[in-house]
């Protein structure tokens, strides 16, 4: 089993579940499951191996990973982007993970849509009772990529980062607090400016604590304007998008970016596009496109 998806003699070192697989573009995707130390529960995460993976040496592929909005898991970008035909053109895996831990109880985790289970908002939380499981920004940055190089043919120095909504939020926080990591990082729709929209500032609150200062280091304009790494950076956003004005606040983090020479920012506006999937599937393509320049 771990031969066929995994580098050969590592893919033992970790433990991978197979939940399913199905050819896709002459690739394939699958889900696997696995323990989560940073999460302290089984997490699940999709890949998309590319046409002639299987045949293809150890250490070849360039990886993008994807991350999430609010209330998904793995499986809504898997199903609704129609990111594989884009990734089996460019040959790139592509790994999109859950969007928090699972199977916790802590109070008020499973009481609403935007806080708790299905966003986690990719912070490292330091309240209580989050700080012992809600750990999704240490997940994203160490655990998975281990996970990833140990059992799947890919090359780490080729990697991307990208994501929608709060994952987002997510991809421009990661990249900027992680140089070198990633080649280039695109957003679609992204939560900018966490510590002034009712989304973040409501988990930022339950996550972080009280203390306002402590947000910045999680919010991408206020770590726009402080970057020192370069990095290539594409943002995609719906003109017609319902929350944009109070709760991504997008034009904030272009202003801030296009402030600091060390950022290579493109903004691409979609007129008469919202927020949700039909938007994502139109344009993610041109994601695609873009991050083959850098990674493949």
């Amino acid at each position: 089993q771990s031969g066929h998806y995994g580098r050969a003699g590592r893919a033992s070192m970790i433990r991978l579940k197979e939940v399913s697989r199905h050819k896709f573009f002459e690739g394939e995707q699958c889900v696997f499951e696995h323990s989560s130390n940073e999460l302290k529960c089984n997490m699940k995460f999709g890949i998309y191996l590319p046409p002639k993976y299987s045949d293809t040496p150890v250490g070849k592929f360039p990886i993008l990973y994807f991350l999430s909005g609010l209330t998904c898991t793995e499986d809504n970008f898997i199903n609704k982007s129609g990111m594989q035909r884009f990734a089996a053109k460019h040959g790139i895996v592509v790994v999109n993970p859950d969007t928090s831990p699972r199977s916790s109880d802590h109070p008020k985790e499973h009481q609403d849509w935007d806080f708790g289970s299905g966003a986690g908002f990719y912070v490292d939380a330091t309240e209580e009772p989050w700080k012992s499981n809600y750990r999704m920004y240490s997940y994203v940055v160490s655990e998975l990529p281990r996970v990833i190089s140990a059992n799947f043919n890919v090359c780490p120095e080729n990697v991307a980062l990208s994501g929608h909504s709060m994952g987002g939020h997510g991809a421009l926080v990661i990249g900027m607090k992680n140089p070198g990591m990633f080649k280039c990082v695109t957003a679609l729709s992204p939560i900018s400016n966490p510590c002034k929209g009712p989304w973040g500032i409501k988990a930022f609150s339950n996550y972080l604590g009280s203390d306002q200062s402590a947000w910045e280091a999680w919010d991408a304009t206020c770590l726009a304007s402080t970057c020192a790494v370069p990095l290539h950076i594409l943002v995609d956003q719906g003109e017609k998008d319902r929350f944009l004005e109070k709760e991504l606040l997008t034009s904030r983090f272009i202003d801030a970016a296009e402030k600091n020479d060390k950022l290579s920012v493109e903004y691409r506006e979609r007129k008469g596009y919202d927020h949700f999937y039909p938007y994502i599937s139109t344009f993610i393509e041109e994601h695609f496109d873009y991050i083959a320049k850098f990674i493949c």
